[in-house]
């Protein structure tokens, strides 16, 4: 895959667009009902400074947690959302994150502190920043995952982390652009540190055992793949 290859899968993704989409309306409401100078530019630094931590967080303690499979009104979401990209880590249609999962999170910990800084205009800087700093990421996740090979040593370096995280132990390297604080946690590791391939790797701990006592997310599977096998492909949303 060339780089313009890799451009072109990032930027015609559907949630790609609607990101970019809502950080031009966000600059127009910004436009509309500006806070100070300060008050953005405050806003807007505290994401990109918290969004690291924001995402090690959730990718850590929420998307690795072995309880949403466990809550049926929760199974489909954390299938969705992650369960599927480990399953297939180069897929497309998995690799972004979920809208209705994404959004709701950039309000509360981008354009709700942005409020609290500067109002409105606060808000729509904060959550601009938000959508900006979230497409950074996913251009990186798309760079790990797709058939591009890096050159740069760093990126090269990003993208052996990621993937070990996906096929060799899952329970580690859970930054895509930032692994501070894996390595203040104690989690970053190397191949070589962790000789043994991780059983769960593929379906973080939602074994054989599991899909007997907790079914929901199996079954969802099982119909996916029936539909699949039936009519084509099913575009997951």
């Amino acid at each position: 895959m060339t780089f313009g290859e890799l451009v072109r899968a990032y930027l015609g993704h559907y949630t790609i667009l609607t990101y970019l989409g809502l950080t031009a309306a966000s600059v127009g409401i910004w436009l509309w009902h500006p806070a100070a100078a300060l008050p953005t530019l405050a806003s807007a630094m505290l994401v990109m400074l918290a969004y690291p931590l924001v995402w090690y967080v959730l990718h850590r303690w929420v998307l690795h947690c072995h309880w949403m499979f466990k809550v049926p009104a929760l199974a489909r979401v954390w299938k969705r959302i992650h369960y599927d990209h480990h399953r297939d880590p180069n897929h497309l249609e998995v690799l972004f994150g979920a809208l209705y999962t994404t959004l709701p999170t950039l309000l509360l910990v981008a354009a709700l502190p942005g409020w609290l800084i500067g109002g409105v205009g606060g808000a729509a800087a904060g959550f601009a920043a938000g959508l900006l700093w979230t497409c950074f990421y996913e251009f990186f996740h798309c760079i790990q995952h797709l058939a591009y090979k890096p050159r740069a040593k760093m990126l090269v370096m990003m993208k052996r982390r990621h993937l070990e995280h996906h096929f060799h132990d899952e329970d580690g390297n859970f930054g895509i652009t930032n692994f501070l604080w894996d390595r203040l946690f104690g989690t970053l590791y190397i191949r070589a540190d962790r000789p043994a391939k991780s059983p769960t790797v593929f379906n973080l701990g939602y074994t054989e055992e599991m899909a007997a006592r907790y079914p929901w997310v199996a079954r969802l599977s099982d119909a996916e793949a029936r539909d699949m096998h039936g009519g084509g492909r099913r575009t997951r949303a």
